[in-house]
């Protein structure tokens, strides 16, 4: 089917219409919620804390751009990933989770997504008054009393919560991954500011320069899709027996391996933990004490250290790849089911010989996606450094969420028109 078939069925078909308007009807009351402030901001306080302030430009990411003007979707879902993530941390600890999430099947996640959500409730008012509280503290929040800190607080974790449930919506009654669709929707809502910031500094001198940053984004957004979708297929082959009892044969499969099991997961741990230093500049900048002057003084090098901030932060990019893949790729229960299921990896011994192919395979291939995501995390910082345009910056957490985000789309909205054909 060709694409504008494909176009023409997605606006014939009666069922994946209303699914496409769901969404977009559940995005449109999320812009709205973003655009609702709370009471007692400093406009010009708040845009002055967030010109070039990474640790407030990663949370409004993950607000869908609600932190931009401190609405009540401030938090976004950013509580929700935070309680995902703790939760399959735990699994390494519990074998009781670890079973849930593994081998319960779709009963067991979605009990492991309800803990999940219970979980989101005091991550949201822990984050939420950490959030406010450093606010106040920068003057953005003008003369608080405790019942308007308190009013905000319950405003924004019940913001957070509605975003969670938004997103749930979108994902039982709309098309794709309603979670991911949020975000996905802030970074686009931001861009026609940050096109209308380049517009500001164009300048006819640098046209090569513009072209050449428009050619290097074009191959790094061809080499997300590419990386994103690559596969290590390892080849299999499952025993056959007929059921009248009069043969036996073999059927012959792959198992996919993907090159980066781990999405953009490592980005956010590696930027969580570059980002504390600036937390903690941004406590300790008023203080007078001995310590905490040398300690201000030694982030602010580290930070502005471009050498040195880029060096750890793809070092940390690469390390938690590999962690993050360990704790979500089970490769002793992948070989396990391959062995319930009558299926060997040719040449291999079922059992423990199998175990340690696979989690041979995944090695090698996860050092190729922790070499890709370090590259596209530090690519922003690199051609900021070579082109002097702060501006002028492809790669790195939003582009890829927005490349995973459209891509998850396309291949729910083709799984859709090929269930219809079906």
């Amino acid at each position: 089917m060709t694409f504008w078939q494909k176009l023409k069925t997605v606006f014939t078909d009666s069922t994946l219409r209303k699914k496409i308007f769901f969404v977009l009807f559940v995005l449109i009351a999320f812009r709205l919620l973003a655009s609702i402030p709370i009471p007692g901001v400093d406009i010009f306080q708040l845009q002055s804390l967030l010109q070039g302030n990474q640790f407030f430009g990663l949370l409004n990411i993950f607000s869908g751009g609600g932190l931009s003007t401190l609405s009540l979707a401030m938090l976004g879902v950013g509580p929700f990933i935070t309680a995902s993530i703790i939760m399959q941390l735990l699994t390494v600890m519990s074998p009781r989770l670890k079973s849930m999430y593994h081998e319960e099947g779709a009963m067991g996640r979605e009990r492991f997504t309800q803990i999940s959500r219970v979980l989101t409730i005091p991550l949201a008012l822990v984050q939420g008054f950490g959030l406010i509280m450093l606010l106040q503290q920068q003057g953005v929040l003008v003369n608080p009393t405790f019942l308007q800190t308190a009013a905000n607080l319950a405003a924004i974790t019940a913001g957070s919560l509605i975003l969670t449930w938004l997103g749930e919506l979108i994902s039982e009654y709309g098309i794709g991954n309603g979670v991911s669709l949020l975000i996905f929707a802030g970074i686009v809502a931001a861009l026609p500011s940050q096109i209308s910031q380049f517009s500001f500094i164009f300048d006819v001198a640098e046209l090569p320069l513009y072209l050449g940053f428009l050619a290097l984004s074009i191959v790094v957004v061809a080499g997300v899709i590419l990386v994103s979708e690559a596969e290590r297929l390892v080849p299999t082959t499952y025993a056959n027996t007929s059921r009248q009892g009069s043969g036996a044969g073999t059927v012959h499969s792959f198992l996919p391996l993907r090159i980066n099991m781990a999405g953009v997961m490592p980005i956010i741990f590696a930027l969580a933990i570059l980002l504390f230093p600036q937390l903690l500049i941004s406590f300790l900048a008023n203080s007078t004490s001995g310590f905490a002057v040398s300690l201000v003084g030694a982030m602010n090098w580290f930070l502005n250290s471009t050498a040195v901030y880029s060096i750890f932060y793809f070092l940390l990019v690469f390390g938690f790849t590999y962690f993050y893949t360990a704790i979500t790729f089970d490769s002793e229960a992948v070989a396990t089911n391959l062995q319930k299921n009558g299926a060997f990896i040719p040449g291999i011994r079922p059992g423990v010989a199998t175990t340690a192919y696979i989690s041979k395979i995944v090695s090698r291939v996860t050092f190729l996606g922790a070499l890709f995501l370090g590259l596209v995390a530090v690519l922003p910082i690199l051609m900021q450094q070579l082109t002097g345009i702060a501006t002028l910056a492809i790669g790195g957490t939003a582009l890829l969420i927005a490349v995973s985000v459209i891509l998850d789309l396309l291949k729910k909205i083709d799984g859709a028109i090929a269930m219809r054909q079906y």
